[in-house]
């Protein structure tokens, strides 16, 4: 990949990054706009993600949502709550260089791991984590409470 590409973080809603990461975000989170984005962000309850956006100039060809969290089981791990390619620039590479990205920032923070979730329709992109080193270790479970969606 001969591109220039940088990497920026942008933790809140005011920063004009948005403006082409939200698009490219959406593409994964349907319906997601900056309203929600913005009361996720400004919550006082629980981990508030961080956003890492890779770039081509001015262009967001990937996003990553993520946050540090510690557990009984690893301690402190970097868990990715969000990863998506820009549909155009999908199998280019830039999925990868956003996982060694996540690495490198989880490394730095003393973390043990990388965790993730995958929707279990996703096939693609399972082969993708696999073929990145990723290996399935546990079954993610959910109840819903009070009818609301998640």
């Amino acid at each position: 990949m001969a591109e220039q590409y940088q990497f920026v973080e942008v933790n809140d809603t005011g920063n004009p990054h948005w403006t082409t990461m939200l698009p490219v975000l959406s593409q994964l989170r349907e319906g997601l706009d900056l309203e929600q984005l913005n009361e996720i962000l400004g919550s006082t309850r629980g981990q508030r993600p961080r956003f890492t956006g890779l770039f081509v100039g001015s262009d967001c060809v990937c996003v990553a949502g993520w946050r540090l969290m510690a557990n009984t089981h690893l301690g402190l791990v970097l868990y990715v709550d969000d990863l998506v390619v820009d549909q155009t620039h999908r199998s280019q590479g830039y999925g990868q260089l956003m996982l060694e990205e996540l690495a490198r920032i989880a490394s730095r923070a003393g973390a043990r791991a990388v965790d993730l979730d995958s929707g279990v329709q996703r096939f693609g992109a399972h082969c993708f984590y696999f073929a990145n080193g990723y290996s399935i270790v546990s079954h993610h479970f959910r109840r819903m409470l009070n009818d609301r969606e998640s």
